[in-house]
């Protein structure tokens, strides 16, 4: 059922992966997956303008992980985050040591890091 993420299948995937104990009302969920979102928008403000808040970028990461899974979080952001930016994303779960071995949705081999987000990180 979840083969490969689809606008069909997302929302149950996603609903499914979530582990959160502390989670009291749906919400929360819902503020979670609005993280996606704010990784989205602060790749893209590194691609445009230059600006690399990594740190954030790494925070929003960590609890995606923590409350989605490693693997589950990564499907996700792969998914919802468009194929310009995988590159740099790419790169942040690398550092992070999420990346799987393989996704069903994309041949991560095909996907170069960004040396720039890695020269980044490594002076933190």
């Amino acid at each position: 059922m979840f083969d490969v993420l689809d606008k069909n299948n997302f929302l149950l995937y996603a609903m499914k992966m979530y582990d959160n104990p502390g989670c009291t009302h749906v919400d929360e969920f819902h503020e979670d997956l609005n993280r996606i979102k704010y990784v989205k928008r602060l790749l893209g403000k590194f691609e445009t303008k230059g600006l690399l808040r990594e740190r954030l970028i790494l925070n929003h990461i960590i609890i995606l992980g923590n409350v989605f899974g490693m693997e589950a979080s990564c499907r996700i952001l792969f998914y919802k985050i468009e194929d310009k930016y995988h590159s740099s994303l790419k790169s942040f779960l690398h550092y992070l040591q999420y990346l799987p071995s393989a996704l069903n949705e994309i041949d991560l081999n095909l996907i170069p890091l960004d040396h720039r987000v890695l020269k980044a990180l490594e002076e933190l």
